[in-house]
């Protein structure tokens, strides 16, 4: 198989059949990886545009973390097939690891030196000249928002900067595709939301970001498509606003004032509606999907009938709160039983 040469910034030439859409950053066919007799990934497939954010969806457990390494050549394919803009993964890892930028959960900094002296050690052990390392640290560090801080010693920086920063390091290269692994967890909302921002800057730019996160407003909020992955599998793929269709238009969310009559409001609630509702992770929550908002009246009327109290009652477009319960059964922050103690 020919490879193209890769250029100085570690981006390769212009491809005809990517950029008018028929090429893919990402695909991948079957993916499988175990750890003894668990397999951490189960036959996953995925197609990556190039420019998009894609976002993998799932709880702690369910694979994302160990099917991203597997893209970014850290763990060995042990089935299946992966390309990186039509490279294989497995048969070319040295040209991945200059195709892609990756952004773990954890810091990958060292705590002893300050911003700057990270961001040059980074780029002198990519073979860039010294000169040149400190001209773009310099230029990463403003792009960040981290001049000021730029010569302070990474212990005094908080979690959001230190984010920021390995954001900055996987920068270096300047890769067509990154690689972000729950890039905010950990983080307050203030925080959250500026790298939500610096997230879509790098779109713009003419990135493509992969993406895992547990965290369904980020899916929502920034992901182009989403690949909802459950205990090793790809169970579904789509936009979040696709995705929220498949439960209906609308949903009915209800408050039990006794979290014990859900098995009393259950069959009545799938009289009325003709669906079963999905049992939050909440106590006493559910949700149901409506064909019609006001159909959420006769549900109300049925279950005072019932003698099922209600403390609160509204109805609102689905969530991605609502596809996920309702294609596995459980919240975003449950443990894959079957899974624990496994790289997830």
């Amino acid at each position: 198989m020919q490879i193209a040469e890769i250029d100085e910034a570690g981006r390769r030439p212009a491809d005809p059949s990517i950029e008018d859409g028929a090429g893919l950053a990402v695909r991948a066919t079957g993916l499988v990886k175990a750890f003894g007799r668990h397999r951490a990934v189960d036959g996953i497939d995925l197609a990556v545009r190039p420019g998009e954010i894609f976002g993998v969806l799932g709880p702690n457990g369910a694979g994302k973390t160990t099917m991203l390494r597997m893209l970014a050549t850290l763990l060995r394919i042990d089935a299946g097939r992966a390309e990186i803009f039509g490279v294989d993964v497995a048969a070319n890892p040295h040209v991945i690891r200059q195709l892609v930028g990756v952004t773990g959960q954890y810091a990958s900094v060292d705590e002893n030196l300050t911003a700057r002296e990270n961001l040059w050690l980074f780029a002198r052990l990519q073979g860039i000249a010294s000169r040149r390392a400190r001209r773009l640290a310099a230029d990463l560090l403003a792009r960040f928002g981290l001049e000021e801080a730029a010569d302070k010693p990474i212990a005094q920086f908080s979690g959001g900067m230190r984010r920021r920063l390995d954001l900055a390091a996987s920068l270096i290269s300047t890769p067509p595709l990154i690689f972000l692994d729950e890039p905010t967890t950990g983080l307050d909302p203030r925080t959250r939301g500026q790298m939500w921002k610096t997230i879509r800057g790098l779109v713009a730019d003419g990135c493509t970001v992969l993406l895992t996160t547990q965290y369904l407003d980020e899916a929502d909020q920034l992901a182009d498509r989403v690949a909802v992955i459950d205990r090793g599998r790809k169970v579904a793929e789509g936009a979040p606003e696709e995705l929220k269709t498949t439960v209906g238009n609308s949903t009915l969310q209800l408050v039990l004032t006794e979290p014990g009559q859900a098995a009393e409001a259950v069959p009545v609630l799938r009289r009325v509606l003709g669906s079963d509702p999905v049992l939050s992770p909440e106590q006493g929550r559910m949700n149901v999907a409506l064909e019609k908002a006001d159909l959420a009246a006769d549900a109300l009327i049925a279950l005072r009938t019932a003698g099922v109290s209600i403390s609160s009652v509204s109805v609102a477009k689905p969530s991605l709160d609502e596809v996920f319960l309702a294609l596995t059964g459980h919240g975003t922050g449950e443990d894959d039983e079957t899974g624990k103690g496994e790289p997830r």
